[in-house]
C-alpha cells in the first residue's frame, strides 16, 4: 500500500463525510430547526417590541 492508495481512501472518506453532513442538514427531521434558524433575524424585532412594551408598562406603574 503506497501513499497514493492512502490518498484515495482519504478522499473517499472525506467525500462520504461531506455527503453525510449534507444528508443530515437537509433531512426531514431537521426542517423545524432549519425553519426556526431561518426566522432568527426577524425574531429580534419581536424581542425589541416586547422590551419597549415592558418599559412602557413599567413607567406607567
Amino acid at each position: 500500500m503506497d501513499i497514493n492508495e492512502l490518498r484515495g481512501i482519504q478522499t473517499i472518506l472525506v467525500m462520504a463525510a461531506f455527503f453525510g453532513i449534507v444528508w443530515w442538514a437537509y433531512s426531514a427531521h431537521r426542517k423545524k430547526a432549519n425553519d426556526e434558524a431561518a426566522h432568527l433575524p426577524f425574531d429580534d424585532d419581536d424581542v425589541e417590541k416586547r422590551t419597549l412594551e415592558q418599559e412602557k408598562t413599567e413607567k406607567k406603574q
